[in-house]
């Protein structure tokens, strides 16, 4: 989401919008304003201690984070036109300051607790979180959703008016994203010979690491594969540790790299690195690892989650497997990794295939969709 946001707004700057980021602060050595380039910037607001806390936590200062927020705005004369806000606890704030500016609020949820819920992996969303997407859904001026997959649960769960969702795909960053020579790729990581195995993500349960983990079992009986595991925090130190236990119980801890935490910059080289990027998931709003991996040139395996179906062509460019069955994963990943003769043309293939989701594509869209709600607000 971060990522998305991101890069979304450095594109409207650079077609001549102005987009303000705000945001919790939560960490003292960072400046107030940060300059994201022409005409974007992110802008950190106190409310509670200028630490990190955990998100249900986040709640408690909405409230205090809104009027910071005003405090700011009329302090700097500022004066907005539309508001888009981003997940669940931001769409609180969203919803509070359209009462005050009397201007359109446009959200975008990227995961949803009552889906999340649904599958019944990890830990369960508060009823808290369902009830405040439930009043998101049905109380703002417009939707964007990233996949038609995600704009039919928003329907089902929450009775959100269908013509008021608009279904845009996420966006990557061609630029930063391009195919590196994967041995001076290599080399620069440290990594030896043999196959590299790719997960990139948050480290929690709906990723479905352990079925990946479980798969590289397999995967040994046929060809030394190496897994490196890419992602993790602080807060998700309880689940890494599992997994790294998990990893040990199956006898695979020498052939699993976890590397922590990596900068977007640095991403590239991971993704070129390796022979192929699996995503095992149990839930993916939209799945943007596939794209940043295809735009490296590496395939992908990838669950049937997201918006993964309209990015990985089969056979082409990686394998879409029903569901995160140890088994399915190990023959897509095995049947990629004998066709190493292949790669140019995959690599080629892999990048085509991204080119429409750029994000200079995708905020034409976005913007396409603010001009709309707009117009259709001044007719009221």
């Amino acid at each position: 989401m971060n990522v998305y946001i991101r890069e979304l707004a450095g594109e409207l700057g650079r077609r001549g919008h102005s987009v303000d980021i705000y945001t919790r602060a939560h960490d003292p050595r960072e400046a107030q304003i940060v300059e994201l380039g022409k005409g974007a910037r992110l802008i950190h607001l106190e409310a509670g201690e200028v630490e990190d806390i955990h998100k249900l936590v986040v709640y408690s200062y909405l409230d205090e984070f809104a009027c910071s927020l005003e405090n700011f705005r009329k302090r700097h004369g500022l004066e907005y036109d539309l508001i888009h806000s981003h997940y669940w606890l931001s769409g609180w704030v969203g919803r509070r300051i359209k009462d005050w500016w009397q201007v359109p609020h446009i959200t975008m949820f990227h995961t949803l607790g009552a889906v999340k819920n649904a599958i019944g992996v990890g830990e369960d969303d508060p009823e808290l979180r369902l009830q405040t997407e439930r009043e998101l859904a049905t109380g703002c001026d417009s939707i964007i959703a990233a996949t038609e997959a995600e704009k039919e649960q928003l329907v089902g769960y929450y009775n959100a008016p269908g013509e008021a969702i608009r279904v845009i795909p996420c966006g990557v960053n061609l630029d930063l994203f391009q195919p590196v020579d994967r041995e001076m790729a290599r080399q620069h990581l440290g990594f030896d010979g043999g196959s590299i195995a790719l997960f990139v993500g948050r480290i929690e349960p709906l990723k479905g690491i352990d079925r990946l983990l479980t798969a590289m079992t397999y995967l040994h009986k046929k060809e030394k594969v190496r897994l490196v595991v890419v992602g993790g925090d602080e807060q998700s130190q309880p689940e890494l540790e599992r997994l790294q236990s998990l990893a040990h119980d199956l006898n695979i801890q020498d052939s699993v790299a976890f590397a922590g935490m990596v900068r977007q910059e640095e991403l590239p080289q991971y993704y070129s690195a390796a022979d192929v990027c699996i995503i095992p998931s149990y839930y993916e709003s939209f799945g943007l690892v596939a794209l940043e991996s295809l735009a490296c040139g590496t395939p992908v395996v990838a669950t049937r989650v997201g918006g993964i179906e309209s990015v990985v062509s089969q056979d082409k460019t990686g394998y879409v497997v029903r569901d995160n069955n140890p088994h399915h994963l190990a023959d897509k990943i095995a049947e990629l990794l004998s066709k190493p003769d292949s790669r140019a043309e995959t690599a080629a293939a892999a990048r085509a295939a991204v080119a429409r989701f750029s994000w200079v594509n995708i905020a034409e869209e976005i913007v396409e969709q603010y001009e709309a709600v707009l117009r259709d607000c001044a007719t009221r």
